[in-house]
């Protein structure tokens, strides 16, 4: 892709559309993307929260209420697109929430006019207390959450365009060679199940791999502002979860 092609299609990414508008009133395309965005990477906020000892009730009202602020007071003009990665930029804005005791005086009325965002905190204490401690600063296991997250939503995408193509069995058996973990079955057993040659097998999970990273490449550059900081992002979100 040429250097002009990649310009005009990263100008379309969530993230990259909320920072242009950020220095004029925010279009309907911009607030909708700044709210899927939220919708996407709130967990790894309410787990941070939890991690800095706040109670589940509390680390929900200041999540909703974070995020009510976020989308009602424009905070997103403080955004630096010079530094603009999403993940950054969430956590900074947050933290400065929480300090402030304006955090205390509008969790009791999140939202405000605003709609409650579409989070899905029943399942979130579950999934916190699940999780095991592994002794790191909430800072960290916040990045680490952030890119788990981003890891669920591109083996979402790959899930769902395999359903489309009628081809779900065949994801569910490849999927274990994307992991980095050690498949239980090898390539001629999995070759095997599916009906496949071996080679056959191996070219398919050749492919899924490529598109597996090319989804990742994706959904990163969904959270920064340049195509510069997108392979920096993914250096960073790799050494977050160990890889």
């Amino acid at each position: 892709m040429s250097e002009r092609g990649e310009r005009r299609l990263f100008a379309t990414t969530h993230w990259s559309l909320v920072l242009a508008a950020g220095e004029q009133r925010p279009s309907g395309h911009a607030r909708e993307a700044l709210t899927t965005l939220c919708e996407i990477y709130w967990y790894p906020l309410y787990a941070f929260l939890r991690g800095r000892g706040r109670s589940p009730a509390d680390a929900e009202d200041l999540t909703q209420a974070f995020f009510a602020l976020l989308l009602e007071k424009q905070v997103i003009r403080q955004a630096d697109p010079a530094r603009g990665r999403f993940r950054s930029f969430l956590l900074k804005s947050l933290q400065n929430f929480v300090a402030n005791v304006h955090a205390r005086n509008t969790a009791g009325k999140r939202g405000g006019a605003v709609a409650p965002l579409s989070l899905e905190f029943e399942q979130a204490e579950g999934r916190f207390r699940l999780e095991a401690s592994t002794g790191e600063t909430p800072e960290r296991t916040f990045d680490r959450r952030w890119a788990l997250t981003l890891l669920d939503r591109v083996m979402a995408r790959l899930g769902n365009e395999a359903v489309q193509k009628s081809k779900f069995d065949h994801f569910e058996a490849l999927k274990p060679f994307l992991t980095g973990e050690e498949p239980q079955l090898s390539y001629s057993q999995t070759a095997s199940a599916l009906g496949m040659s071996e080679g056959a097998v191996k070219v398919a999970v050749h492919r899924l791999r490529r598109k597996f990273r090319d989804i990742v490449r994706d959904e990163i550059a969904q959270t920064v502002s340049s195509p510069a900081e997108v392979e920096d992002e993914l250096r960073h979100l790799w050494s977050a979860v160990g890889r």
